[in-house]
């Protein structure tokens, strides 16, 4: 339940978490390379249908500039936006079956290496993608272009608006009272429509329209309803569709179960969001953006840690801030247009800066080869390929280095050598509880270096489980040791524990 008390740092809170989710809900949907009242409807809709149907406390959901590079690619893939909003509105429906299969744990399964290099190539291809935008050259301009068109009013106010977004979060500016409670993106956007206007006074400065945010202004409710736009529900057979919409709601529920375990983890009160019903209430507002005509949704890391710094107790701050969003774009769609494409640019690069901050690659670097091995795979992916083939290409990798690390790895196997009085080796194998495949080929490495004529004890008194394939391998040994004039001997567990139900295995030993 909501209380008076809460409300009362709920309301301030939901003011601020708007004015931050203004502009990344316009930058996220410039970057997606679709309309930019989609992004305004995410944004509404991750904040009062998304928030009345969660149960978490502080998240905050709306277009999430991890789904950029899935949009941008998908738009173009189908041909159409209305083809892209049936994706959508199914990959919703996929989320609300995955929360209903208790599939709250699928994060679980990514290798935080992969989540990383994803998350990395996303942010450099957000920032490769707004360099136009930062010169004033729009999206068409071609490289021989860009130094002889660069726009002279547009870099003026990318290059202020970065600088005072950055400063805006060093620590000498953070100390100030007032400087506290205005955020960053806030002032930004302030400033570069107060520069624009000065601009008009002269020639060689003033913004053409295609440099300013666009969006539809309705006349009337019958017309603001009108911009609304519905999926095109004849391309359900389209396989590209299906291929989309799987990928949305595979990403789209990593990138919340993210959130949401990092958002609990900050939580003063420690309240624990329940998963599955996250994925439920994001697959609603999945189904219901896309049937409107808005961009995917996710919760969102930046908005919430947002709303939770600034003191928001409850979930009525996030609905608050989808409502405060609604009115903005139902009744104030002018003013919106007043907003030079340049500062949204600054605030996604960034962001984008944030996500694949150079020091980031030296920490995977530093972390070893098992960990900077997936994650640069994935991030190279991301970006020379797309999103799907980074993560399938990062998951690859991780899994090449989990086999080489259990093939190096001998805590299945714990090997101790001396010499005998008749100057034989002795080298006992001690194998540990659990024996899979992945330990097969560092098993057959040991087994072959065995000297010849050695004495070799074979203990299984730990195991619960050896894998067939590995007990095959043993008993293949067990076998053939005689050949060598290896003498074997083993030591099993307690009469009537079954190892491994290989009866082979079992006589030979």
């Amino acid at each position: 339940m909501i209380s008076m008390n809460d409300l009362k740092k709920d309301i301030p809170a939901s003011i601020v978490v708007f004015f931050v989710a203004l502009p990344l809900c316009l930058g996220v949907a410039l970057a997606s390379g679709a309309p930019l009242f989609s992004g305004l409807i995410a944004g509404i809709v991750g904040g009062v249908v998304v928030g009345a149907v969660s149960r978490s406390a502080l998240g905050v959901s709306g277009p999430a500039a991890g789904l950029t590079v899935i949009v941008l690619s998908a738009i173009e893939g189908l041909g159409a936006f209305d083809v892209f909003l049936l994706a959508v509105l199914i990959g919703g429906l996929l989320q609300i079956v995955l929360g209903l299969l208790r599939a709250g744990i699928l994060g679980y399964f990514f290798p935080s290496s992969v989540i990383t290099g994803m998350l990395t190539g996303i942010g450099l291809i957000i920032v490769l993608k707004q360099i136009p935008y930062a010169l004033g050259l729009g999206d068409t301009a071609g490289a021989g272009e860009i130094l002889s068109n660069i726009h002279p009013g547009v870099l003026v106010i990318f290059l202020l608006s970065l600088g005072l977004l950055i400063a805006w979060e060093t620590p000498l500016v953070r100390r100030l009272k007032w400087a506290a409670a205005i955020p960053g993106p806030v002032l930004a956007v302030g400033s570069a429509v107060a520069l624009a206007f000065l601009f008009n006074q002269f020639d060689n400065l003033r913004l053409l329209e295609s440099q300013l945010v666009s969006v539809p202004v309705a006349s009337g409710l019958d017309e603001f309803i009108g911009l609304f736009t519905l999926p095109d529900f004849s391309q359900i057979d389209n396989p590209a569709v299906w291929t989309t919409a799987v990928t949305i709601a595979v990403v789209a529920s990593l990138e919340t179960l993210l959130s949401v375990e990092a958002i609990d983890k900050m939580d003063p009160l420690k309240r624990t969001t329940p998963t599955n019903r996250e994925l439920v209430a994001q697959g609603v507002g999945n189904s219901f953006s896309g049937l409107v005509g808005g961009l995917p949704v996710t919760q969102v890391i930046v908005r919430s840690s947002v709303n939770l710094q600034t003191g928001a107790r409850s979930k009525a701050s996030t609905i608050f801030h989808g409502v405060l969003l609604l009115v903005c774009v139902a009744t104030l769609p002018g003013w919106l247009n007043m907003i030079p494409l340049g500062v949204l640019a600054a605030v996604l690069i960034l962001t984008g800066y944030k996500l694949a901050k150079p020091v980031l690659f030296r920490k995977m670097w530093d972390s070893g080869p098992e960990q900077f091995l997936p994650f640069i795979v994935t991030v190279l992916g991301v970006v020379l390929a797309d999103l799907l083939t980074g993560v399938g290409l990062g998951m690859a990798a991780a899994i090449f280095a989990l086999l080489r690390r259990n093939y190096l790895n001998s805590h299945f196997l714990h090997k101790k050598q001396d010499t005998e009085p008749d100057n034989r080796a002795r080298i006992n194998l001690q194998l540990a509880e659990e024996v899979t495949f992945l330990n097969k080929g560092a098993i057959r490495k040991e087994l072959s270096e065995i000297p010849h004529n050695a004495h070799v004890i074979l203990d299984k008194r730990n195991c619960v489980y050896i894998n067939h394939d590995v007990g095959e391998l043993i008993a293949d040994f067990i076998a053939t040791a005689d050949t060598r004039g290896i003498e074997v001997e083993v030591i099993e567990r307690s009469e009537g524990v079954r190892v491994f139900p290989d009866d082979r295995f079992r006589a030979a030993a």
